[in-house]
């Protein structure tokens, strides 16, 4: 009997602790929190009418994002960054918020980036040299 109590406290705490977590993550009164899934700190803000893309930078590497103005539908969205002299790392699909993070390591050279959310995108010569 004492067993059964035991495992009913128990899982009832993990139900509390689980549903804490996902309150602190939730964004306080609708308003959107910034997209912070990449490392390091941003550095540019490309943004276009139907969304942006966010780029980050630490240690030698650039990581960025594309997140919608209006998450909505699943349509297409994606991400893409190529540093100078490397091939671009793209992560691209039918979505209804967001693509990436896309990381790649960089050390000191050019990157361009590219992100689009539908019909709409936005593309960068090479930028943080």
């Amino acid at each position: 009997m004492k067993r059964g109590l035991t495992r009913r406290l128990r899982a009832a705490g993990l139900a509390v602790l689980a549903g804490s977590w996902l309150l602190a993550l939730a964004p306080a009164g609708g308003a959107q929190a910034a997209p912070t899934r990449c490392a390091g700190h941003q550095v540019r803000a490309l943004p276009f009418p139907a969304g942006a893309v966010h780029v980050f930078r630490r240690h030698g590497y650039v990581c960025a994002l594309t997140v919608a103005a209006q998450p909505g539908a699943a349509r297409p969205v994606s991400v893409s960054v190529q540093a100078r002299g490397s091939l671009p790392v793209t992560d691209s699909g039918r979505r209804s918020h967001r693509a990436g993070p896309v990381t790649v390591h960089t050390g000191h050279r050019c990157v361009r980036i590219a992100g689009s959310v539908g019909t709409q995108s936005v593309r960068t010569g090479w930028i943080l040299c």
